[in-house]
């Protein structure tokens, strides 16, 4: 494709408004459509991550539908890279993921090449009205996909009308040129792009606008695609900072696997490009959806080489960045068979027990989450951490619920009766636990959100709070488990003086604010909720503690009195 410019410009004939404005209506409604479908989706995302990754193939699938459904391989691979660093999937089954997702990235492109922004209006149309008058909320959240999907090709539409004047300015025809003759500057450029904008698809749709308008050729804009691959690895890797070693290796996985395709793609690029255009003239392959074809193509020859190696690629990230990762938390729940559920209910109870065990141990670690988000000041991805344990706890407590409901539908005897009220009675006070961290995850940012932090008195005593209520969880639960009912009594001494550390905290707390010393009027106002939260959290382990003995019907329970 030979570029020719029939009539000079200059930078002021380009209207610029309206490239920029319609690359940031662009963004925005992938963003927008990518926000509907994940509220759709609703907390099964990631448990369908979770659930369909033990195998490769499998993973690889669930990376493309992922990433179709959220939009962006980025957002794909930072959730992938959060469940990692929450402890929920192994390395191995993160890889398949991320190599699937570089597929799922590429359907925005194959739209785009389909000219459905011809349509978007009608999109937009459509959209608005079901948000406008949705009663219910998913019906709304059906309108956010639409309108999503229609002011994206919208954007896509208006600045690609702008961008073709590109083909006519001077300097853009020597960068061009430059590009077309040093294919490694076309990588480079699309790399930095997108690792600004943290979205490949944004830069491949400017690409196909550029090369459909005759601004830019094949052999400049193939490299372009292969650096919009480097570039999205941007988000991956700020998603592992400050995370657990596994979130590091699998951000460095998915850097590796995108590099390594795009060396290999500009080492064959002459290749390519050649069978591209052989491919176009055999299909009549329009310009837009030549590009669309590049990247279609490049990514899956690049999961197929990459699919049989990832066991060997996951070993080399392990040497590269070495250590040692503490133990996955576990938190596979098929033990929870119907067929024992209905042939031995006593059975079936005894293992739902075990399942609540390990709810206990995922709620353990969402408080430990919460405090480490007061202590380290944390930001929107370990904020993110605590939604996706919160998520994790909320899922947990849904299939040990319908679980035991289906025990339930048995001849149960009145020890199992006893034994099925006691699991639910303590699964709920679990996820209330688990509820209560978010708020005060909640609360914490907040104060962060108002840039300041809390006063040394105060976070002092707050994680004193902390403290004493872990000890407390880690009772109840012993109480429960070996159903040690001799502890009861300390544990009561422990709410005793929970109670006292919050009154002793509220009063220093007042006394700060009378003498103006409060750090913060956020925090200082938010500071009384966070102890409140910390001593009803505590009344749960007393809760779970208490329905134990009280569900004992072969030991004489002590008279529980709650103080």
């Amino acid at each position: 494709m030979n570029i020719v410019a029939t009539e000079m410009i200059t930078l002021g004939d380009i209207s610029w408004d309206m490239i920029l404005g319609g690359f940031a209506l662009f963004l925005f409604g992938i963003k927008f459509m990518g926000d509907g479908l994940k509220n759709v989706a609703g907390h099964k995302l990631r448990e369908y991550i979770d659930k369909y990754t033990s195998n490769p193939l499998m993973a690889v699938l669930v990376g493309i539908v992922v990433t179709i459904v959220v939009q962006s391989s980025s957002a794909a691979t930072a959730i992938t890279i959060g469940l990692v660093r929450a402890g929920l999937m192994k390395l191995e089954q993160a890889a398949g993921v991320v190599v699937g997702a570089n597929i799922g990235t590429t359907m925005t492109a194959f739209l785009i090449g389909l000219k459905v922004e011809q349509f978007a209006m009608y999109f937009v149309f459509i959209g608005g009205m079901i948000i406008s008058f949705g009663k219910r909320k998913k019906t709304r959240y059906i309108g956010d996909i639409i309108l999503g999907f229609g002011l994206m090709f919208y954007g896509l539409k208006i600045m690609g009308d702008s961008l073709k004047m590109l083909k006519d300015l001077p300097a853009f025809i020597e960068f061009a040129k430059v590009m077309s003759e040093k294919p490694v500057l076309g990588l480079l450029a699309g790399t930095v792009l997108t690792g600004l904008i943290q979205g490949s698809a944004a830069t491949i749709g400017v690409v196909q606008k550029l090369y459909e308008s005759g601004a830019m050729t094949l052999n400049a804009a193939m490299p372009f695609v292969f650096g919009a691959c480097i570039g999205t690895t941007v988000t991956g890797v700020f998603a592992a900072i400050g995370g657990s070693l596994a979130a590091k290796r699998t951000a460095g996985l998915h850097t590796l696997f995108n590099v390594i395709a795009a060396t290999i793609g500009m080492l064959f690029l002459p290749f390519y490009i050649q069978f591209i255009n052989w491919i176009s003239d055999l299909l009549l392959i329009p310009p837009m959806m030549q590009i669309a074809v590049v990247h279609i193509l490049f990514k899956i020859v690049g999961v197929i080489v990459y699919l049989p190696l990832l066991n060997v690629m996951c070993n080399f990230i392990k040497k590269l960045i070495p250590g040692n990762e503490p133990e996955q938390i576990e938190i596979n729940l098929d033990d929870m068979d119907a067929g024992i559920a209905h042939q031995m209910p006593t059975a079936a109870l005894a293992i739902a027990k075990q399942a609540v065990l390990k709810m206990s141990t995922v709620v353990d670690a969402a408080v430990d989450k919460a405090r480490d988000f007061m202590n380290t000041r944390g930001g929107s991805d370990e904020k993110e951490l605590v939604n996706q344990t919160e998520d994790l706890i909320n899922s947990i407590d849904t299939k040990i619920t319908s679980y035991l409901m289906s025990v339930s539908k048995e001849n149960l005897n009145d020890r199992d009766m006893q034994d099925f009220n006691l699991h639910l009675q303590v699964i709920k006070n679990l996820e209330r636990i688990g509820d209560l961290s978010v708020n005060l995850v909640e609360f914490f940012d907040m104060v962060h959100e108002d840039k300041n932090d809390f006063s040394d008195g105060a976070k002092k005593d707050v994680l004193e709070m902390f403290e004493l209520f872990k000890h407390m969880l880690n009772t109840s639960i012993s109480i429960y488990r070996d159903e040690d009912y001799a502890l009861y009594s300390a544990l009561m001494e422990d709410e005793n003086y929970m109670d006292l550390l919050e009154y002793k905290a509220r009063q220093k707390h007042f006394d700060r604010m009378a003498r103006n010393e409060c750090a913060t009027s956020v925090g200082g106002s938010v500071y009384c909720d966070i102890l409140g939260n910390l001593e009803r959290m505590a009344d749960h382990c007393c809760n779970i503690a208490r329905c134990s003995i009280e569900s004992s019907s072969s030991k004489e329970a002590p008279v529980l009195e709650h103080h």
